[in-house]
């Protein structure tokens, strides 16, 4: 039995770009579009209305930043899976986009075969990140862990240290639970848990919360 097609929204607020988009998705088999969006507030509305299984989404929009919008959608939504699409390099950005949850980060300048690529590899559930860009940021992770002397952090078991940072990648109660060899609903009450201990009331702040407290000023050595 043939798989569905892959669902696709496209959010960008330049027109063109969702045309050029679009016209090479529509061109395949296994991709259809779902929905388009230009801003923060219709890349939310549309996400919730089209449910869609890959979201190709611009960092910078017209009203806000598409890292604010991706932290919504996979906080309501923890199937879509984000693809961020920037004209830039740039390190914050992609910090910012890993601890919102997105799953991969393309640079515009990509050619059609990579994108294509690129958006099949989320929406079976890979992560797909320039490695040499990940390295520098999984680095200011690690040092920052080292670093945190938050009095909420400090709460945190090991395991729920563990869970967290599953959350703040993105990661669904199912998928953490996986990973660490752990029932879904062993998992939902170590979230409910950390939630408690960060007086915190969604895993999008929890993840937000980390992020704060896991960035380092400055370069530690």
């Amino acid at each position: 039995m043939a798989e569905p097609p892959l669902r696709v929204m496209l959010v960008d607020d330049h027109e063109v770009v969702r045309g050029g988009i679009r016209a090479m998705l529509q061109a395949t088999d296994d991709i259809v579009v779902t929905a388009e969006a230009a801003s923060v507030r219709e890349a939310i509305d549309e996400a919730a209305r089209a449910r869609p299984d890959v979201i190709v989404m611009d960092v910078r929009l017209t009203d806000g930043s598409g890292i604010e919008a991706t932290r919504q959608i996979r906080a309501d939504r923890p199937e879509s899976k984000v693809l961020m699409l920037t004209s830039f390099a740039d390190d914050e950005a992609l910090f910012a986009s890993i601890m919102a949850g997105a799953s991969g980060y393309v640079l515009k300048q990509i050619n059609a075969a990579e994108l294509l690529r690129a958006i099949r590899a989320v929406g079976r559930g890979e992560s797909l990140l320039d490695p040499a860009v990940t390295t520098s940021v999984l680095d200011r992770l690690r040092k920052g862990k080292h670093l945190m002397q938050d009095e909420r952090l400090a709460r945190l078991s090991p395991q729920e240290e563990r869970i967290l940072t599953a959350v703040a990648d993105g990661k669904t109660n199912r998928e953490i639970g996986d990973d660490l060899h752990l029932a879904e609903k062993t998992v939902k009450n170590y979230v409910s848990s950390i939630l408690s201990k960060l007086e915190v009331a969604r895993r999008a702040e929890a993840a937000a919360y980390l992020a704060r407290h896991t960035t380092t000023p400055g370069s530690v050595e």
